[in-house]
């Protein structure tokens, strides 16, 4: 009898665990099959969106200049090292003047000479033919006097700054090579190419802003200068030339600059970037709307530029749409939802 007590108790024992599981693995199975994922959705919005777009280019000098001598001959004389600044009608450097010396004498009896026929002239002493011979080798020689100073004393066209010396004082020079580079580096440009999508846009006295990586968090203000007519037909865009007036002389030829070019605005949807996901393994974003039956829709969409915690939509969510922010890791196509 004690033996069939001890069994009935075993199997009492054994029943009630079993039924213990059985109410645990319902408990936990039962509440994670009811879980409706929780979001927070916001209404769409519009506001005017500016059109902006930024271009890289190389800075350039305004204006290079290499200062040669038409003729070969020696250096005589150099005033100028590389980065030196220099003035316009600056002397650079002197070659040999044995020519300029014995132009300039042949000019001053030529000149004598000139004014002994034209007494003569007055008085019919000469004839009309040998006076205007005189008068034309006379502005013959004074022409090319002219022409020999000019390429004797080597002067700097404009106001810049010497990047290149190519000779040394006694050297012959060739004419291979100048003697040297001067470049206008107050203003500078830029040469931009933009879409021809923007080619109605684009107008002469246009402000931009540039940007130098030498000077980081730094802008700088510029303007349009230049419209080329044509449109390149393989890349379908067209040269812009832009200038900056550089008064601190900051920005120097050959540094790499982006510029922005604001091109009006368009009234877009703005919604807040939490609410946009990446198609993982692909360039294509989403955003789930919330459904009137409190469902959410996958929506693809396409982005535009970012404004700080915001991007800006170009299409896929109209105005008023509601848009999940907060809860998508868990949310697929059609599901229900909670809305905070």
């Amino acid at each position: 009898m004690k033996h069939i007590t001890t069994l009935s108790l075993a199997a009492a024992v054994l029943f009630s665990l079993a039924s213990c599981q059985n109410k645990t693995k319902t408990a936990e199975t039962a509440p994670q099959a009811a879980i409706t994922p929780v979001v927070k959705a916001i209404e769409a919005t519009a506001t005017d969106v500016a059109t902006t777009e930024t271009f890289t280019a190389t800075i350039e000098p305004n204006i290079v200049n290499n200062i040669a001598s038409q003729s070969a001959g020696r250096i005589k004389k150099i005033y100028v090292e590389i980065g030196d600044e220099v003035k316009k009608g600056q002397l650079l450097a002197e070659m040999d003047a044995i020519n300029l010396q014995k132009t300039h004498m042949q000019m001053v009896n030529d000149s004598i000479e000139l004014g002994r026929l034209t007494e003569l002239y007055k008085i019919g002493g000469i004839a009309q033919a040998d006076y205007d011979l005189a008068v034309l080798n006379y502005e013959i020689v004074k022409k090319t006097y002219s022409n020999l100073l000019e390429n004797t004393r080597l002067i700097s066209p404009v106001d810049g700054i010497i990047t290149a010396r190519n000779y040394d004082v006694n050297d012959m020079y060739a004419m291979s090579q100048p003697l040297f580079v001067v470049e206008q580096i107050k203003p500078v440009k830029m040469i931009i190419n933009i879409s021809e999508s923007r080619f109605t846009k684009v107008r002469t006295g246009m402000e931009v802003e540039i940007k130098a990586d030498a000077y980081p968090g730094e802008t700088f203000k510029g303007k349009v200068s230049l419209l080329y007519p044509t449109v390149n037909s393989t890349t379908h865009t067209f040269p812009v030339e832009v200038l900056v007036d550089n008064a601190d002389k900051k920005l120097r030829p050959g540094m790499f600059a982006r510029v922005t070019a604001n091109f009006g605005s368009n009234y877009r949807v703005v919604v807040p970037d939490v609410a946009v996901v990446k198609q993982v393994g692909s360039g294509e974003h989403f955003i789930y709307v919330l459904q009137p039956d409190n469902t959410v829709k996958y929506q693809l969409v396409e982005i535009g530029k970012r404004m700080g915690s915001t991007y800006e939509i170009v299409s896929g969510i109209s105005i008023g749409d509601m848009i999940v922010t907060e809860g998508q890791a868990r949310l697929k196509n059609g599901i229900n939802v909670i809305v905070k």
